[in-house]
């Protein structure tokens, strides 16, 4: 029921999403900005100028890159930012499932029905995945609901819908961590390097990788502890190491692959080039030399990246192109963008400060263990403080930590909501906590060496839609619930109108 409930909010949410950007499209005008707009390829067939006044606002910003990878491939230099796995599939999409409509369609507009297609059954699935990570991780159904339906809200809603690799990189992310925390290792790390072919930032789920199964391992070992068969014992503990070490060479190899790969493909493509400016479109060269932009061209010299010691194109473009870097972006003129990544940074410190006063002993210890020196706990505690939760906390506070210090920080809300499950969760713990319409009327009771803070006696009668109930019973809502449902729809409405008339936006 849960599930169903979870779908039908989340296809909701995405109809909605989908008409609202048309109807704002259509009503604001465009922002003339300075943005990636290459010419195109064919002229304009019967159904295309229907497609572009619904789904044109799908294409704005760094949409297009990934639109112009799947039409054209990859020619420019900056280009390269933008990983294969999302455009392929979009292409895959407009090749196959969309083929019939190219006599009325343009590969492009094919192109912009794939995108309004594609994500939203990748943002279904995502919605999902994360629900069943929830529940395993958390051991709280109410809590895994209540985020998974936050999620359906997301902050980062327009970038989950238009032509990002978002909602693809959340989906094989949290359907790789849940299997990883099921025990399908294998089926885990194949997801989790599907998800490194979306987006560079799938190279720190190896950290989840590298955790997991020493965690595991250490419970093995002290399962151990009153075997008094020594020679017994050291069979045992030669294999679990000689297992963890495998399980975590391989993991990393498997996971870091794609993006090996891509670095190479990118590396043949301009250090040891194959083609010739003749063979790339007149328009295309044209634009090339208007902005600035480096092709690849056998009878050029190579750039200056091919010639260092580790010669990453990925490295370059975010160095040369986008300015990132360390405190490159502490600067008074960013002041609004820091603002407007304020809420979503907010709540990744609460998470990790609330998580750490409720548990210091455990955050010492690096989650690797708990309890006394004769205990191991069997049944951790269930809600957000699980020990469970430590290492989602630390990914998402060191997410929170590179993307403030050394990202254009105003990408740090469709950062963080499309990678780590915890603004969710912590969002969801909150609005248990303070929120007396999703609370028991009765006072509470709490069991002995419960841990503060804890909502133990909510949802005595839960609604289908908890979130649904809360907006229509808005005026007696908490100030936190306000605040957190108001972040939440505003930016999810913001978003819409912002970046589909090519303004700038998170």
């Amino acid at each position: 029921m849960d599930v169903k409930t979870v779908l039908q909010f989340a296809a909701t949410t995405r109809g909605l999403s989908l008409l609202i950007q048309a109807l704002l499209n259509a009503a604001i005008p465009d922002h003339e900005a300075d943005a990636f707009t290459p010419p195109r390829a064919e002229e304009p067939r019967l159904l295309d100028p229907a497609v572009q006044w619904f789904l044109g606002g799908l294409s704005h910003w760094d949409a297009e890159h990934f639109l112009f990878i799947a039409e054209r491939g990859y020619l420019y230099e900056h280009n390269y930012a933008f990983f294969p796995l999302f455009p392929v599939i979009l292409r895959g999409l407009a090749e196959t499932i969309l083929r019939p409509l190219s006599g009325c369609l343009t590969l492009r507009g094919r192109l912009l029905l794939a995108v309004a297609l594609g994500n939203s059954a990748l943002f279904l699935l995502s919605v999902v995945a994360l629900y069943g990570l929830g529940r395993v991780v958390l051991q709280d159904r109410r809590l895994a609901l209540v985020s998974s339906l936050l999620y359906c809200l997301t902050p980062a809603n327009v970038f989950m819908m238009a032509g990002y690799s978002e909602s693809l990189f959340a989906a094989l992310t949290f359907g790789g961590l849940f299997l990883l925390e099921r025990g399908y290792t294998l089926r885990a790390c194949l997801a989790l390097s599907i998800a490194t072919a979306a987006r560079a930032n799938g190279l720190v789920n190896v950290g989840f990788l590298l955790y997991l199964p020493l965690q595991q391992a250490l419970c093995k070992i002290w399962g151990l502890r009153k075997d008094n068969n020594r020679h017994h014992k050291c069979l045992h503990y030669t294999w679990i190491v000689a297992h963890l070490l495998f399980t975590a060479a391989l993991g990393t190899a498997v996971i870091a692959l794609p993006f090996l790969v891509f670095q190479y493909y990118g590396y043949r493509a301009f250090c040891t080039p194959s083609l010739s400016l003749e063979q790339v479109s007149p328009a295309l060269i044209q634009l090339a030399e208007d902005k600035g932009y480096r092709v690849p061209d056998e009878n050029a010299p190579p750039p200056l990246w091919c010639l260092r010691p580790l010669p990453l194109l990925y490295s370059h473009i975010q160095d040369v192109y986008w300015d990132v870097g360390f405190l490159r972006y502490f600067q008074l003129k960013q002041i609004p963008n820091f603002l407007l990544a304020l809420p979503m940074a907010t709540l990744g410190m609460a998470a990790a400060y609330m998580y750490y006063t409720a548990n210091p002993a455990r955050c010492l210890r690096l989650g690797l263990w708990d309890g006394g020196a004769n205990k191991w706990p069997d049944k951790p505690t269930p809600g957000f403080y699980s020990p469970r939760v430590f290492l989602y906390v630390v990914h998402a506070t060191m997410l929170l930590g590179f993307g403030t210090f050394c990202m254009h920080v105003q990408v740090l809300t469709r950062f963080l909501s499309s990678s780590s499950p915890v603004p969710f969760w912590i969002s969801a713990h909150l609005l248990l906590l303070y929120e007396p319409l999703l609370q028991r009327r009765s006072p509470p009771t709490f069991n002995k060496g419960q841990q503060r803070g804890t909502p133990r006696t909510v949802f005595l009668y839960l609604p289908q839609n908890p979130i649904v109930h809360l907006l229509s019973r808005w005026k007696t809502c908490s100030i936190p619930t306000r605040w957190i449902l108001g972040y939440f729809i505003s930016y999810w409405l913001m978003g819409l109108a912002l970046h589909s008339n090519f303004l700038p936006w998170t």
